[in-house]
């Protein structure tokens, strides 16, 4: 009689040998069955990107928390907030290429009154003065924002953007890509399929994005479910997302903190291997956010799956502002050690996933 373990490997062949990651009773199944769900992911992740764990130098500018929208589980937001100078953005990469950063990551609030011109501006100023460094901007609701505000078509204002240095832009703002969810918990932010069609028409214009999910709120997993497999459809459409960035949701100081459940930490490894299973093999790189995991947690999901742990980031408001407790930068030699202590390689890498020598 063959082994429990003869057995699992018999399953996890079959699903390897039949593609079957766009059954969506497979993928339900298999987060039922964790230590399955956890081989699966691990064989994939192996296949894909074999031992090496990557991470980039990079930092976040959040150059504005003035907001317009009403999205519950904001904690950024403020009305009466801070919106950066051009001289204090140029202060911050400045800082970002002494710590020998390859990206500069720039989102923020929906300002009142920012028009695509503002937007351009802060890429052109940073691209004048520092020409190397790699363009991560605007997601795809400021996106959708600046071309309201404008008078003009998200296709135009990609193409400005990308004239004025844009590199890649960030797949945020997708929460939970099921309107039912979208309605209880960002009312007035763009639907899924205006998410899709910014993203899509980015792709188009060559302009490369990542994909992210917001989970552990109100949404059940069937709608995690459907959004992976969105993904997964853009994905094999277009082939413009660089990678799947898991973002748990941080619950203080916001609205929809009293009405969720935060996730334990093997339901948060579980996502983690349930997002490698359904983007294989069209999404290589699935990315952990050290930021909301903790960077204990964050290592232990290289086990379960994750092959890249996101960036050294030097400044992060969003995050913090709901709740999150690690500090705002981690050292690439603190990397280094994290991933070495979890059993893998690391690498540095570019935005685009090329190596850093």
């Amino acid at each position: 009689m063959a082994s429990r373990e003869q057995e699992a490997s018999k399953f996890d062949d079959g699903l390897l040998a039949m593609d079957r990651w766009t059954d969506r009773a497979v993928l339900m199944a298999l987060w039922n069955e964790p230590v399955r769900l956890f081989r699966l992911a691990n064989l994939l992740r192996e296949e894909r990107c074999g031992d090496e764990v990557s991470f980039v130098i990079n930092r976040n500018v959040n150059f504005t928390n003035r907001c317009v929208g009403s999205c519950s589980f904001c904690a950024f937001r403020r009305s009466d907030g801070y919106l950066l100078t051009e001289e204090e953005i140029l202060e911050r990469v400045a800082a970002a290429e002494r710590f020998s950063a390859t990206e500069i990551c720039i989102q923020g609030g929906l300002a009142p009154g920012l028009v695509l011109e503002d937007y351009c501006r802060i890429l052109e100023a940073i691209g004048e003065n520092y020409p190397r460094m790699h363009l991560h901007a605007y997601s795809p609701m400021e996106v959708f924002y600046m071309s309201e505000n404008s008078g003009i078509t998200p296709a135009d204002s990609i193409g400005e953007l990308k004239r004025a240095g844009l590199g890649s832009m960030p797949g945020t703002a997708a929460e939970i890509l099921v309107d039912r969810v979208r309605e209880q918990i960002c009312p007035s932010k763009l639907t899924t399929a205006e998410w899709r069609n910014v993203i899509t028409t980015a792709h188009r214009l060559e302009v490369p994005t990542t994909s992210t999910i917001l989970y552990g709120h109100v949404e059940s997993l069937e709608d995690r479910v459907d959004h992976l497999l969105l993904l997964r459809e853009i994905q094999a459409e277009t082939g413009g997302f660089t990678e799947f960035v898991l973002l748990p949701f941080m619950p203080k100081n916001n609205d929809l903190g009293p009405r969720s459940s935060r996730m334990g930490h093997l339901d948060n490894l579980k996502m983690h291997a349930l997002a490698r299973v359904a983007l294989h093999p069209l999404i290589t790189n699935i990315q952990a956010s050290w930021v909301k995991l903790g960077r204990d947690l964050a290592g232990r999901t290289v086990l379960w799956g994750v092959n890249d742990l996101g960036g050294t980031l030097m400044e992060e408001n969003i995050s913090r502002t709901a709740g999150a407790v690690e500090a705002e930068c981690m050292t690439p030699d603190q990397f280094r050690d994290l991933i070495e202590r979890n059993g893998r390689v690391p690498v540095q890498r570019t935005t685009l996933y090329g190596r850093v020598r």
